[in-house]
């Protein structure tokens, strides 16, 4: 066997494992030999290790056990019922954030134990639509950005919830409009953004299970991304063709307006 015949059996998979701290031993030897002989792809690692160091400060560690004794376990659900004042529910959201992410339950394609279907089924559904539209190119919104207050008081009322469109002009995307389309039973929003170099990413919002709380996950079709989450009272996802590292911000800036 070659000596670099190791680095061979390295790919994203096992770098993002290593980002997260989940190796040891020889597949940690592997990754960072690799790493070593391949400078752009350890600048790329860096990032993301930076990154889940921005996300776990969010809500540091102890913080959190601290303030949210009983925090479930990846896909047990948070009862939007109980007792607890919204700052501690709050609290749970960013903790499940922060271990979600430094922990690895962002592995590509993996849904969370318990999950139900429709809760797993809602990045394809974004994923899908974003597919279809932000490829448009004489009409990829049905209602545009400079009709902002219209949109989204539509988009509420027909979800039976309070949404916002997200200001994602700190990352460089702006507004284009939105629209209104299926989801199983019932109605979903999109709203769809640009960036200078025409680079499209769209937030996708449907109705949620009531009483659960759910985590950031991770899904991948090809070079369509989608991260999603659900709070109280709707699901959302954030889906574009970017890398994981921006896509991840992206969501992070969403879900912070959202909460």
């Amino acid at each position: 066997m070659s000596a670099d015949k190791p680095m061979q059996t390295v790919n994203d998979d096992l770098l993002h494992a290593y980002a997260d701290g989940q190796l040891d031993g020889r597949e940690r030897d592997m990754a960072e030999a690799f790493l070593a002989a391949n400078p752009d792809k350890a600048a790329e690692v860096a990032d993301w290790i930076r990154q889940n160091a921005a996300l776990q400060a969010l809500f540091p560690a102890a913080e959190a056990e601290r303030q949210v004794r009983h925090l479930p376990r990846p896909g047990a659900g948070l009862s939007a019922n109980s007792n607890w004042p919204p700052i501690l529910r709050v609290a749970a959201m960013l903790a499940l954030m922060a271990a979600g992410i430094g922990g690895g339950w962002f592995a590509r394609g993996v849904i969370e134990q318990g999950a139900t279907l429709a809760e797993a089924d809602i990045v394809r559904e974004a994923m899908a639509a974003h597919t279809v539209y932000a490829s448009e190119v004489l009409h990829p919104v049905e209602v545009s950005a400079d009709q902002e207050t219209h949109l989204v008081g539509w988009l509420s009322r027909r979800l039976g919830a309070e949404i916002v469109a997200p200001d994602l002009s700190g990352a460089g995307f702006a507004l284009m409009g939105g629209r209104l389309l299926p989801a199983g039973d019932g109605p979903a929003a999109q709203f769809m953004y640009e960036d200078g170099r025409g680079r499209r990413i769209t937030v996708y919002a449907t109705g949620g299970s009531p009483g659960l709380l759910a985590s950031f996950q991770f899904e991948q079709d090809g070079r369509v991304m989608g991260i999603y989450w659900q709070d109280e009272d709707l699901r959302y996802a954030v889906v574009g063709e970017l890398a994981r590292d921006e896509l991840t911000d992206l969501a992070t800036r969403v879900y912070r307006q959202l909460i």
